[in-house]
C-alpha cells in the first residue's frame, strides 16, 4: 500500500516537473515591460531577459538607475522614466510602449516597483505613512495594470505581480502587509477575469533577500525617526527598552537575508517564457519553511510564535 502511494507521488512530481520544464519558443519576438528597474529584483531580471534575448522595456524612477541599467544591457533594452503613484506618469509610460510594440502587443507585464518603510508597531506611524506604501504597492500596480491592460489582452500574454511572505502571514507593523495582502486579492482577481481573454497572471511571493530595499540602514533610520517624534504618552506606554528590543530585530531581520536573489527573478522568468507558468512561486526557504505553513496554524498558535520574541511594552494594564 506505502510502496504504490509512494510510486503515485513519485510519478505525480515527475509529471509536474516535465509540465512546468516546456518553455516558449520565438521568446525574441516578446516585448516584456518591468517597473522598479533601477535595482534589486527589477533591475536583474532586465538584464536576464535581455540575455535570453527578449525585448525588454525597462521602468526606472531615477535617470541614474536607467543610465546605469543601459550600461549594462544590449541595445535591444529600452528604458523609461516612471513613477507608478503618479498617473499622468503611468499613461505617458503606456503611450511610449504602445508606439514601440504595436500590433505585436505586450507579452509580459511585471509589477515589480516596492517600497517596504517604515516597519514599526502601527500606533507609531501616521496615514501619511500607511498611504505612500499603499501608492507604492497597491495602488501603482493596479494603475499600471490597467493602463497596459489592452496590450497585454492583445499578446494574450501573462502578468507578473511581485507580492511578498508577508503577504500571506502579517509578521509586521506599518503598511507593508496590508499592501501586499492587497496586492494578492487584486492578483486572484484579475486571474479569473482575465482567463477568458488568454491572459495569464502569476503571483510572486519573496522571503528576505538581499537587496537594496532590505538593507539594514533603510529600515532602522525611518524606526529611529518615527520613535523620535512619538508623543510622550506614547513613548510612555511602549518604553525605552521597548524601541531598542524592536531595532534589534529589524537588524536581524534584515542580516538574514539571502544572497540567492537570483531565485526570485527565475520564477519571474518561469512565469513569462514557460507553457504552463505557476499561479504562486515562493523563492526563499524562509517562505517555503516559515511564512507559508505559519500562515495556516491556528491563530492562538500563530500569535504565540510570532510573538515569543516580540518586546514588552513597559505598560501592563491590571
Amino acid at each position: 500500500m506505502w510502496l504504490l502511494l509512494l510510486v503515485f507521488v513519485g510519478l505525480l512530481l515527475l509529471y509536474r516537473w516535465y509540465r512546468q520544464s516546456h518553455i516558449l519558443e520565438n521568446l525574441s519576438d516578446k516585448y516584456v515591460f518591468i517597473t522598479g528597474c533601477d535595482s534589486g529584483f527589477g533591475n536583474l531580471l532586465a538584464k536576464q531577459l535581455d540575455k535570453r534575448g527578449m525585448k525588454v522595456l525597462a521602468a526606472c524612477l531615477t535617470e541614474k538607475g536607467a543610465e546605469n541599467l543601459k550600461k549594462e544591457a544590449s541595445s535591444r533594452l529600452r528604458t523609461v522614466m516612471l513613477d507608478v503613484t503618479d498617473s499622468g506618469s503611468v499613461s505617458s509610460a503606456a503611450k511610449w510602449a504602445t508606439d514601440i510594440v504595436g500590433d505585436a502587443g505586450l507579452w509580459g507585464l511585471v509589477n515589480n516597483a516596492g517600497f517596504g518603510v517604515p516597519l514599526s508597531p502601527n500606533a507609531w506611524q501616521t496615514k501619511a505613512h500607511f498611504a505612500k506604501v499603499l501608492n507604492v504597492n497597491l495602488l501603482g500596480p493596479f494603475d499600471v495594470t490597467v493602463h497596459f491592460l489592452p496590450l497585454t489582452i492583445k499578446a494574450r500574454g501573462r502578468i507578473v505581480n511581485v507580492c511578498s511572505a508577508l503577504g500571506r502571514l502579517a509578521a509586521v507593523g506599518g503598511g507593508y502587509c496590508p499592501s501586499k495582502f492587497g496586492a494578492e486579492a487584486f492578483s486572484d482577481s484579475l486571474r479569473r477575469e482575465l482567463r477568458d481573454f488568454g491572459v495569464k497572471v502569476s503571483i510572486i511571493e519573496p522571503g528576505a533577500f538581499k537587496t537594496p530595499m532590505s538593507s539594514s540602514e533603510n529600515h532602522v533610520k525611518p524606526v529611529e525617526q518615527l520613535w523620535s517624534n512619538l508623543p510622550s504618552q506614547i513613548k510612555d506606554l511602549y518604553g525605552e527598552q521597548y524601541y531598542h528590543k524592536y531595532v534589534q530585530n529589524i537588524l536581524q531581520l534584515t542580516e538574514n537575508t539571502s544572497l540567492n536573489v537570483h531565485y526570485v527573478t527565475d520564477c519571474m522568468e518561469h512565469a513569462l517564457t514557460a507553457v504552463h507558468p505557476w499561479t504562486r512561486y515562493s523563492p526563499g526557504l524562509d517562505t517555503k519553511l516559515f511564512y507559508i505553513p505559519m500562515s495556516y496554524l491556528p491563530t492562538v498558535l500563530s500569535d504565540y510564535l510570532l510573538c515569543r520574541s516580540s518586546p514588552k511594552p513597559a505598560y501592563h494594564p491590571r
